[in-house]
């Protein structure tokens, strides 16, 4: 007889499984992607696959954990993401973001969720490195701005703002991007967002606006696509500003990562 099991049992079988086989082992791990956007927001999307972040010095120990089980591994961009394959599912195993901003640290883990999830009490992402992340996402095939907005109209009253503020840092201005846009579009709910957040931000956009800023000639839109903002470092004489000492993508990490471009690759 044919097997007829469904490719999506499949796939919470082996999610299921090496779940347990990471609580087992007391390797820390959070749950992300589409599962913790779902506990944050209530809304339910197919996935493809689990994400699971991790600190990068943990990457070694999963990959023992994983070929034990006999499960196969990848370390398919060594600044930021491993995959865990198992028949035709995988799992992807995060330990920064692709444009090497958001390393996961040990903050991840102190403000993490505790929430079941097939079979076994995980840690969730927390809301503000979620939101954190997903607002660079920019690219000209995929835009996270809808999950940002869905994100602060579930979530903006509990959010731990002064730690949002600290995680984006300088880069101030992506934020504010996305909470103007919020106000479009929610203009009923923009009271969620605190008044002294707005505040703080339009204040630091003022003086920037009469002062000015002596940055140097970089182009910082190869932190929200890794494709569109080519041609202003190859044409315009622009610098890479993901080559600034506070990030942790290398020449060699930007160039593999640029050549992966229209392979589909994640």
């Amino acid at each position: 007889m044919a097997d007829t099991q469904n490719p999506i049992d499949g796939a919470m079988a082996f999610y299921s499984a090496l779940l347990r086989s990471l609580c087992n082992e007391q390797l820390p791990f959070l749950v992300g992607g589409s599962f913790a956007f779902s506990r944050f927001t209530g809304i339910q999307r197919p996935t493809k696959d689990l994400d699971l972040f991790i600190r990068r010095t943990d990457w070694h120990r999963l990959v023992r954990a994983a070929t034990g089980a006999g499960w196969r591994t990848q370390l398919t961009y060594p600044h930021w993401l491993g995959k865990i394959r198992h028949e035709e599912h995988f799992v992807d195993a995060i330990f920064s973001s692709g444009n090497g901003l958001s390393p996961v640290d040990d903050d991840w883990f102190r403000h993490a969720v505790a929430t079941p999830l097939l079979g076994q009490r995980v840690y969730m992402v927390p809301a503000e490195e979620s939101l954190w992340t997903k607002a660079f996402i920019m690219e000209r095939e995929r835009f996270d701005g809808a999950d940002v907005a869905h994100l602060l109209l579930a979530c903006a009253p509990a959010l731990n703002w002064q730690r949002l503020l600290q995680r984006f840092g300088t880069r101030w201005r992506v934020l504010l991007a996305h909470l103007v846009l919020f106000g479009f579009i929610y203009p009923s709910e923009q009271s969620r967002i605190p008044r002294w957040v707005m505040n703080e931000l339009m204040t630091r956009l003022q003086r920037e606006v009469q002062h000015g800023v002596s940055a140097g000639r970089w182009c910082a839109g190869t932190l929200l696509s890794r494709e569109q903002y080519l041609s202003d470092l190859r044409q315009q004489g622009y610098w890479d500003a993901r080559l600034l000492p506070d990030n942790g993508m290398s020449a060699d990490d930007i160039a593999a990562w640029t050549a992966a471009i229209g392979a589909g690759a994640t």
